[in-house]
């Protein structure tokens, strides 16, 4: 791993010194290139990024999975961004498609989160309008912190009881069958879950774009190229003047671009 930028005198001769063209950066290190901002009190604040990958030619999917568009140094970062964050959000559809299970421990940060007052493991809160969802998987069962469900004031009732009977926090986050973006970052915050993480998908990355509310997008540039129709990154509906984010760092590995991009 290396860092293209912000590149200064002192971290070019550590790179020459360490050998880090090559070599692979510690935990530690990517978890404070990643560092989460902070308030003017020093406190954590709200800020909800985004983690992604796409190819070459915008694809975020191969077969439906990101896995495929991957690669070993794509996962350290997504690992590392999970154990800092307080909440993953993701949407229900990625949920099927990506066979998501309970965030899990991580010995390696372990002494990290405590110190910043968090728990064990991030929460996943899982967008959902319908709760179409099979709360037998042990993403509802048996999470180290309850999972959390969003949804709309029609959600089925049988469903939020079945959610509730499964553990799952029922979180009403929007109107009729739809979950507002900007009620369910807020909604989040109220439990405490400022440092948040979204894995998308497309949908829903396109949701939190439209409402503007995304602060931060992690995106790794995947040197693959795969044609065809996959989705990019986002979709849905679109936005009335294209907004543009500010480059704040970017690594690379292998070829893999790993950039950081923040609301200016």
């Amino acid at each position: 791993m290396r860092r293209l930028f912000p590149v200064t005198h002192e971290t070019a001769a550590r790179d020459r010194d360490r050998g880090e063209l090559t070599g692979e950066w510690s935990l530690a290190e990517l978890a404070a290139a990643y560092a989460y901002p902070v308030s003017r009190d020093g406190g954590p604040r709200t800020w909800l990024r985004a983690n992604m990958v796409s190819t070459l030619d915008g694809a975020a999917q191969h077969d439906g999975r990101s896995q495929p568009i991957s690669c070993p140094a794509d996962m350290r970062v997504f690992g590392t961004l999970r154990a800092l964050a307080d909440v993953v959000l993701v949407g229900a559809e990625t949920v099927r498609q990506e066979g998501y299970r309970p965030a899990r421990a991580r010995a390696e940060f372990a002494a990290a989160r405590e110190a910043a007052g968090q728990g064990p493991a991030p929460a996943v809160a899982v967008v959902s309008g319908g709760l179409d969802l099979d709360f037998s998987l042990p993403l509802y069962t048996s999470p180290l912190v309850p999972t959390v469900v969003l949804t709309g004031t029609d959600a089925p009732a049988d469903r939020v009881a079945a959610a509730e009977r499964a553990g799952v926090r029922v979180v009403v986050a929007g109107e009729g069958r739809r979950v507002d973006p900007a009620r369910a970052v807020a909604a989040l915050a109220g439990l405490g879950y400022v440092r948040q993480l979204t894995e998308g998908g497309p949908r829903l990355l396109g949701q939190l774009v439209a409402a503007d509310v995304l602060d931060e997008l992690c995106l790794t540039l995947s040197p693959m190229l795969t044609a065809g129709d996959a989705q990019r990154i986002a979709g849905g509906p679109g936005v009335s003047v294209p907004r543009r984010f500010a480059l704040a760092s970017l690594l690379e590995e292998d070829g893999f671009l790993f950039g950081r991009y923040r609301r200016p």
